[in-house]
């Protein structure tokens, strides 16, 4: 079967290559994909911006949903045809303190698919049957398997941040996960919900204004944006940095109201040059957040079924394997918000 791999670790050392078939285990269901998302992290791939080296050739791919082809031995919660959706953990110990306590996404073990083990880019994945949820009735593949960005919204939102309804939240960065917060946040009442971008963000600045965005602010107006800022300093008591890097960090304690939380989902590698001291002035908290676990999943596929949660406005692009070079240079210059892969048509 074709497969997207990345095969080294350079910038794109990635191909499209013939892997074989997974053979599965007894706790696992053999799943035929049906649709994939693409996510930045994927970009970050292709072009090898991470830190750490990956354990090549692997499989690319992680959001995804399909229906169950064959199942191992030792599953009896879920039978051959049903529709699912799976989580990321493809690996966890299962016996840390953060598996004992359903933190299982924090297991220092963790490996996830399509970076720690084949992915989904491709027509069969094996998944440990424990990663799956069946996806709700009414909702297609192609919504499904952009459940994943949406529960990391969900988990850094919801889970990890407080939201008062009718009181600010503050969003930097508009990219897909960015435009999941600005959903979740209004469905969670925040009022006004403000998101910030640069002039590359044209487009989804669209979508963001589709999506029910209260005030949109472009940074690169000069002037402008500067006075709209100044206005907000000091008086947001959720800021959402989905950016990462460290000016928008700088940006977040600016804004940021007393005794308010920072909560930074986007990955920032690089170091900051500033002091953090304004979040001690301010008694400030700053969270931190990662992935999502098993309530997590089953909250947001109720929000996509009652269609709180919007997933058409947040595809841009369908296409097959062969396209992938292309869509992923497009993602790269902010054309896109979310491409979905298909297989098994």
């Amino acid at each position: 079967m074709k497969a997207l791999v990345k095969y080294g670790n350079k910038p794109r050392e990635v191909e499209i290559r013939d892997v074989p078939v997974p053979k599965i285990g007894p706790d696992d269901i053999l799943l035929k994909v049906k649709a994939t998302g693409i996510c930045g992290w994927d970009i970050e791939m292709w072009q090898h911006k991470m830190a750490n080296p990956v354990t090549v050739p692997v499989v690319m791919g992680h959001e995804f949903c399909g229906i169950i082809e064959q199942v191992g031995g030792n599953v009896a919660d879920f039978i051959c045809g049903e529709r699912v959706v799976s989580e990321t953990a493809a690996v966890i110990c299962g016996r840390c303190r953060q598996c004992r306590i359903g933190n299982y996404h924090l297991c220092p073990d963790r490996k996830g698919f399509g970076y720690g083990v084949d992915g989904a880019f491709t027509d069969y994945v094996k998944v440990p049957a424990r990663c799956l949820h069946r996806i709700p009735e009414g909702v297609g593949f192609e919504h499904a398997a952009l459940t994943e960005p949406a529960c990391v919204a969900y988990q850094a939102l919801v889970v990890l941040s407080k939201i008062v309804p009718k009181t600010s939240v503050v969003i930097i960065g508009p990219g897909p996960v960015g435009l999941f917060c600005l959903q979740v946040a209004k469905a969670a009442g925040a009022n006004p919900v403000i998101v910030i971008g640069t002039s590359k963000d044209k487009y989804r600045f669209e979508i963001a204004s589709m999506l029910g965005a209260d005030q949109i602010i472009d940074i690169n107006t000069g002037e402008q944006a500067k006075r709209i800022l100044e206005t907000l300093k000091d008086d947001m008591p959720l800021v959402v940095d989905a950016a990462g890097n460290k000016h928008t960090l700088k940006m977040s304690l600016e804004l940021v109201a007393r005794a308010g939380q920072i909560t930074k989902i986007g990955w920032g590698p690089e170091p900051i040059d500033f002091s953090l001291d304004t979040l001690l002035r301010k008694a400030a908290r700053l969270q931190g957040t990662f992935s999502h676990n098993y309530a997590t999943w089953e909250a947001v596929l109720n929000m996509i079924q009652k269609g709180e949660i919007s997933m058409e406005p947040m595809i841009t692009r369908r296409i097959g394997i062969e396209a992938w070079e292309e869509t992923f240079e497009a993602i790269e210059r902010c054309e896109i918000i979310k491409a979905v892969m298909f297989f098994n048509v």
